[in-house]
This record gives C-alpha cells, sequence and structure tokens, in this order.
C-alpha cells in the first residue's frame, strides 16, 4: 500500500462552475483518487473553494451580499455539487478559513526572513470615482494581444496572455465602468522569485515523466524574454489574509491583504488541517501529508489543473515552499488539461456561456456527464462538447454497451432461472478465451489508470464492456437452454459475475451506476480483479440478486434538441 496525495485546482467562489471547469480538474482528480482506493492504497484527496480576490467581492458586490456571507453561502452550493457528481474529497475546504491565514502569514514570514521578500513601491491604477486603488481584476479593457474587449488587468479570458492592468486599450474600473482612472504610487511585497530560478529550474529538469504541456509552459516563464519575474504577493483590497509578519504587524503594510495566487495554493495544506480539525484529528494527522520530517517522505502528491495554473503551480508555489526553507512535501506530478470548449464557443463563468454543473445535474444523473467529459477529456488538445457528440457517446457506450448486458443477462437469467445465480455446467474453451482477454485488457486499463491517461482508460473499460457483450452474443444462452440447460446456466453465472466485475472495474468512472449494479447483485465484495478468473467466480450459484432498473435511458432525439436550444451559449 502507497500512500497518495491528491490536489484538484481551486474552483473561484464567484458563482456555479461550468463543465469545463469540472473535467480541468476535479473530475479526474476524483477518477485517480478512486482508481487508487480501490487499489487499496492510502488517499488524501483535497480541494477548497479559492474565496479571496477581487472576483468573490465583485460577485458579492452584485448580489447586494457581504463578500463573506456570499463565500459562505456559495462554498455550501458548491459543495454540494461536488457531492452530486460524486467527488470523493476527504476535505473541500475554505481559502478563507483560519488555517489558511495562519499557515499564509507564517510562509510570508519564512519568506521574509530569509532574504526572498522585497518591499516595492510602484504605480497603480486608481479610480477617482469609486476612491480606491484598482487590484488588476477590477480594471477591464481591450487585450492588446488579440483584440477582446472584456480583457482583464491581469490576464484575457480570451487569448489567455497575462497582462498588467497598464497593457489594456481604453481601460475602466469593472466596479463601476468609470473611465477616470489615474496611475498613483503604493507599497507592495514582492517575491523574489528571481533569487530562486536556479533551484526550481533544477527541480523542473529533475521532473522527467511529468506531461508535455506542463513542462512547456513551466519552461516558457522560466527562460523566455527576461525569465522568471518577481512577483508582487499583496494588494490594496480588504478581502484577504491580511498582511502580517507571522502573528506580528507589518510595518507599512497596515490595510493590505496578501494576493490571492499567494494564498491559495497555500490552501492545499491547509484544507488538509481543515480535515483533521473537522475529523478530530490531531496536527501530526495532517502534517504526516506534508512535513517530509514528520512522515511525507514515502507520500507521492499529484496536482490536477487546467493549462492556465500551471505556471503558478510549478513556479510560484514552489518558490514560497522552497523559498521557506522547510522540508514541506513538493509535487510529484501535475496532470494538466487543455480546454473544453462549448459547441463551437468558450465555456465562460463571468460570460455565462456553457452548460454549468447545476443545470447539468437538473437534465442527467451525474454518471452520464461523468462519463462523456472523462472519455472526452482534453489532454493532448482542446476538447469540444456537442449535443451530437454527447447522445451518441451516452447512447452508444453506457446504453448499447453496458446497460444493454446487464439488462439482457439478468432478464433473461430471472426468466429461465430465477432471480438466483444458477447452478450447473463448466466452463469451456470460450469461457477460458474470455478470461484471458479480460486479463490482457484490465491489465492494460490499470496501466493507462496508473499513468493518468484518462481518455485511454476509458477506452479501455468500454473495451471491457464490449467483451462480455461478444461472449454473451456469441454463447447465446437463450439458445442454449433449449439443448443443454445446464451449459446456459454456466454462461448465465459467468454473465452475472461480470456485472460485479463490470461494477468494481467502473466505479472510478460512473460511480452510482456501480453502486446500482453492486446492489442488484446483493453483494458489497468491491475487490479488485487481481485473478480474473477467481473474480468470475465471486457470486456462487444459488446467490440472490435483482433485476436492476435501466441503468442508462438512451438520450431522445427530442431532449437533445431541447437542450441544444435551452443551452445556446448563455446561463438563464
Amino acid at each position: 500500500m502507497a500512500r497518495h496525495l491528491i490536489t484538484s485546482a481551486l474552483p473561484y467562489i464567484n458563482g456555479i462552475k461550468h463543465l469545463g471547469n469540472l473535467v480541468g480538474s476535479q473530475l479526474p482528480a476524483d477518477l485517480y483518487a478512486r482508481y487508487l482506493r480501490a487499489r487499496g492504497h492510502e488517499v488524501m484527496f483535497i480541494c477548497a473553494t479559492d474565496e479571496h480576490g477581487t472576483p468573490a467581492e465583485l460577485a458579492a458586490a452584485k448580489t447586494g451580499e457581504p463578500v463573506a456571507d456570499y463565500c459562505a453561502r456559495m462554498h455550501g452550493e458548491q459543495a454540494a455539487l461536488a457531492r452530486g457528481f460524486g467527488l470523493s474529497f476527504d476535505h473541500y475546504g475554505r481559502s478563507s478559513s483560519d488555517r489558511n491565514r495562519v499557515l499564509t502569514q507564517h510562509f510570508a514570514s519564512r519568506l521574509a526572513d530569509n532574504g526572498y521578500i522585497a518591499e516595492v513601491s510602484e504605480k497603480q491604477v486608481y479610480s477617482v470615482d469609486d476612491g480606491r486603488f484598482l487590484p488588476d481584476r477590477y480594471i477591464e479593457g481591450t487585450c492588446p494581444n488579440c483584440g477582446y474587449d472584456k480583457a482583464r488587468g491581469d490576464q484575457c479570458e480570451n487569448c489567455t496572455k497575462l497582462l498588467d492592468p497598464t497593457d489594456l486599450i481604453n481601460p475602466r474600473s469593472a466596479i463601476s465602468g468609470s473611465t477616470n482612472l489615474e496611475v498613483r504610487e503604493t507599497k507592495h511585497l514582492y517575491l523574489r522569485q528571481s533569487a530562486l530560478k536556479g533551484q526550481i529550474s533544477d527541480w523542473i529538469d529533475s521532473k522527467t515523466d511529468w506531461p508535455v504541456l506542463t513542462t512547456s509552459i513551466a519552461r516558457k516563464w522560466l527562460d523566455d524574454g527576461e525569465g522568471l519575474q518577481d512577483r508582487g504577493i499583496t494588494r490594496d483590497v480588504q478581502w484577504g489574509v491580511p498582511v502580517k509578519r507571522g502573528d506580528q504587524p507589518w510595518p507599512g503594510m497596515e490595510g493590505k491583504v496578501f494576493y490571492v495566487w499567494f494564498d491559495a495554493p497555500i490552501e492545499y495544506i491547509a484544507a488538509t488541517a481543515e480535515w483533521a480539525d473537522a475529523n478530530g484529528k490531531t496536527d501530526a494527522d495532517w502534517r504526516r501529508w506534508w512535513r517530509r520530517d514528520e512522515g511525507a517522505e514515502d507520500v507521492t502528491y499529484t496536482q490536477f489543473m487546467g493549462k492556465d495554473n500551471v505556471p503558478f503551480h510549478t513556479l510560484s508555489f514552489p518558490a514560497t515552499l522552497i523559498g521557506s526553507g522547510e522540508p514541506w512535501r513538493m509535487v510529484d506530478y501535475i496532470k494538466s488539461f487543455n480546454y473544453l470548449t462549448y459547441d463551437g464557443g468558450q465555456f465562460s463563468t463571468s460570460q455565462g456561456r456553457g452548460v454549468f454543473m447545476d443545470h447539468a445535474l437538473e437534465i442527467l444523473p451525474a454518471d452520464y456527464w461523468r462519463w462523456w467529459l472523462l472519455s472526452h477529456a482534453p489532454e493532448s488538445g482542446d476538447s469540444e462538447f456537442t449535443w451530437d457528440n454527447f447522445q451518441q457517446s451516452v447512447n452508444k457506450d453506457l446504453a448499447d454497451v453496458l446497460g444493454n448486458f446487464v439488462s439482457r443477462i439478468t432478464k433473461f437469467c430471472r426468466s429461465k432461472f430465477g432471480e438466483t445465480v444458477p447452478e450447473g455446467g463448466s466452463q469451456g474453451p470460450a469461457e477460458s478465451a474470455l478470461v484471458e482477454a479480460l486479463t490482457t485488457r484490465i491489465r492494460a486499463y490499470e496501466g493507462f489508470m496508473a499513468a493518468m491517461e484518462v481518455r485511454k482508460s476509458a477506452a479501455e473499460l468500454r473495451a471491457i464492456w464490449v467483451l462480455g457483450n461478444e461472449y454473451l452474443q456469441s454463447a447465446a444462452p437463450w439458445s442454449t437452454h433449449k439443448t443443454d440447460p445446464e451449459k446456459a446456466a454456466m454462461q448465465v453465472r459467468l454473465g452475472l459475475n461480470l456485472i460485479r466485475l463490470y461494477a468494481v472495474l467502473s466505479a472510478p468512472f460512473i460511480p452510482f451506476a456501480a453502486r446500482a449494479m453492486l446492489e442488484a447483485m446483493g453483494t458489497t465484495d468491491d475487490g479488485w480483479p487481481d485473478d480474473v478468473a477467481a473474480a468470475l467466480t465471486a457470486l456462487p450459484a444459488g446467490h440472490a440478486f435483482t433485476v436492476p432498473d435501466v441503468l442508462f435511458a438512451k438520450i431522445t432525439d427530442e431532449q437533445r434538441a431541447e437542450w441544444e436550444d435551452r443551452f445556446k451559449g448563455a446561463r438563464r
């Protein structure tokens, strides 16, 4: 048994997340966590809502709520949707927690003690009409790179280019829309990433197994132009972790908070501490996951995220950990994803385009979405969601292959042998060939899952389902029963055991259907099929089962057309 720490990029608190957010981090992280648990490993799967910074303030202002109340409400909604999609977090924390405040201030103090914090006077945009400095995300304008007219002052959502507010063409306040802006001087803390460039570069060089997407983005930031730049870690806003040096005041930094991208990754650690608090554990219980001097040497740490988050996880957060001089567990593998687009355009929380998690669960159960999203995960390039493709995939994979197999074998058994596993008959060459083919496929599936190759894992799982259908079609127990009932009993017994086997193998992808399959088979045995032949005898003759409800109903053309019209790209 190995120990695995898994973190998913933290979703912003500003509203319900869309399917692109889901497949870009949380869902594949859940797939991996579920698989590792099924193989008997010890897993700590952590996520949290990212609650500080401009998006939270702006979203709260729109609803008229105090920002703390807004964040508490939205955390509850996001946590409920995560449960609805079967995301199996060990803890779903909040970056506004006391744990994160203390840890963030601790890291800042350590970095300052080690000479990695600089105080910098800089010019920043000030809104005369709003009476405040405007942090980068409070400023909107036209992107100088692609011409998108709703680019924010930190990054263009359209082309993903990182920006400074002063780069924008025709800038305006995101609070009031005012263009009455001035540039004034203010003082901020900077993380001296440039001083850590050598250590970060050596660390990245040691990660020879990382995806090309991850390392190429990291290397671009490290080496392009003037190389890795120092980065501001404070902001002139009210909502956030107050700037302190540990638990002491930081002279000159009164009224400022730490930048959201400084404190958000620290929440991975803090959320693990929150898990300990919520479960009656001690500090030692969470520190064994994070401190190499307190038990984390044998932990394998994997992060999941969209490609836009890669720079912060390969450079800024590692700089924080390395610069602290403390033995924190560094990430071992970063699984990054490209973008999922929606029907010819982009998903967008801020612009309200695409299918969002709450609407998705309103129209179909979670497993339909989990299967399509994972089997089309944007690994090697961007993927596009279309309703036609979604309908075809659900109907062919889930309804025709898996659902049909379960329905045919259980209904046939009930009609000919009753609702118990039939006895009699011995396996022959066809069954031996099936076991051999299944073993080959299952070992390949394990390899792809361990390597986090999501689409290949899905394709292999579907191929495993197909083997059962091909066997059933070839064996044709409904015909065999007429001349050799004993042989038909053996074929049906094997088929019922295949249902249990499929439930176990499919649980990381479609956990709700997998649970329904196990319940129908009257078993809690979810042991992994290390020995496939033995796994196919787990349900003995005489074992009772029930015929389940339809696992997956087909999506009709009428439903597809209705949803296509309803979700034309605007949330409503």
